[in-house]
C-alpha cells in the first residue's frame, strides 16, 4: 500500500494530524505525520480501558455478568451502554438493558469496580495489564477512563495490532468484545443521531448498517472501534484484515464528519 490515502490528512482543516495503518501482523503499510506527537485521545480512551477489563476479566477478578455500577446493572451493561446511567452524569436515566445510553459515567463506575476488585488503581491497571506488555510506553490514562487517556498513533497501532490478533487477550473474549451486546437495542450515537438499532460491543462500537456514521461507505459491516470529542477515530475492519488510527488537535464537528469518512473510503481502496 502507498501512503497516498494517508496524505489526505494534510487537507483537513485542523492544526495537526497524524494517521497510519496496520495489518493483524503488525505490519505497518503506512503512516502520515507526527505519529509520536501524544495527543489527548478523548474517548478512544474508551477501548482502552475495555481492554483492561477484559483481562481483568480473564484473570478472575470480575466478571462480566456480576453487579457493577447501578441497581440491576453489571459489568457487561456498563461496557456495551446499557447500564441506564446517563451521558455524563452520574444519575439512572432507564432500567438497565433497554436502551443503548451512551455513557461517561458508565465508564467510571466501571474505572471505580475494576479498582475495588484488584486494589489497584485504573490506570495503574490498564498499565501493567495492556500499554506496558504492548510496548506503549508513551500513553497514560490519568483520571477518567472515559476520557482522559493521551497516546501517539506509534501505541495505537500496537493496540489495534493486538485487537486484531489477540496475545494479551483469548481470541474468543475479543471476538465477543466485537459481537452485538443486546441486539435490537436503539440510541443515539453521539454526533450522529438516532440509530435503530445502536449497535455496541464490550468498549466497541460496531457499524453495522448505521447511516449516517463516522466509517466509510466501503466499511464493512463488521467494522468496530470508537471515535473521540477530540478529533481522534480507531477502526478496525476485519474484511479489510486492517485498522486505522488517526489523531488530531481539534475537537469533533462538521469538519469530521465531512473528512472521515471519504478519508477512510481512500484507505480501503488502497488496500
Amino acid at each position: 500500500m502507498s501512503p497516498q490515502s494517508l496524505a489526505l490528512i494534510e487537507q483537513w482543516p485542523v492544526p495537526t494530524a497524524a494517521a497510519a495503518v496496520v495489518r493483524a501482523d503488525g505490519t505497518v503499510l503506512g503512516t502520515h505525520g507526527p505519529v509520536d506527537r501524544p495527543f489527548a485521545l478523548a474517548s478512544v480512551s474508551k477501548p482502552l480501558a475495555a481492554y483492561a477489563v477484559l483481562v481483568a476479566y480473564e484473570e478472575g477478578a470480575v466478571e462480566l455478568d456480576e453487579p457493577a455500577g447501578p441497581e440491576g446493572s453489571t459489568v457487561r451493561h456498563l461496557l456495551a451502554h446499557t447500564s441506564g446511567l446517563a451521558f455524563d452524569e452520574h444519575r439512572v436515566t432507564a432500567p438497565p438493558g433497554q436502551r443503548r445510553l451512551y455513557s461517561n459515567a458508565g465508564f467510571e463506575q466501571l474505572g471505580e469496580h475494576l479498582a475495588k476488585a484488584t486494589e489497584i488503581p485504573f490506570g495503574e491497571y490498564l498499565k501493567q495489564a495492556v500499554l506496558e506488555p504492548l510496548g506503549m510506553t508513551s500513553t497514560t490514562l490519568d483520571g477518567s477512563p472515559a476520557r482522559d487517556g493521551v497516546s501517539t498513533v506509534e501505541d495505537l497501532v500496537r493496540f489495534a495490532a493486538e485487537v486484531q490478533a489477540p496475545r494479551l487477550l483469548d481470541p474468543r473474549t475479543v471476538a465477543a468484545a466485537m459481537t452485538v451486546q443486546y441486539p435490537g437495542t436503539k440510541g443515539v450515537l453521539p454526533g450522529y443521531g438516532h440509530q435503530n438499532p445502536n449497535d455496541w460491543g464490550l468498549g466497541f462500537e460496531i457499524r453495522d448498517a448505521k447511516s449516517p456514521h463516522w466509517t466509510g461507505s466501503s466499511s464493512s459491516p463488521r467494522t468496530f472501534g470508537h471515535f473521540g470529542q477530540s478529533g481522534t477515530f480507531l477502526w478496525i475492519d476485519p474484511d479489510a484484515g486492517a485498522a486505522c488510527v488517526a489523531l488530531t488537535d481539534r475537537q469533533f464537528g462538521e469538519w469530521a464528519v465531512e473528512a472521515w469518512p471519504a478519508f477512510t473510503d481512500a484507505v480501503l481502496a488502497e488496500l
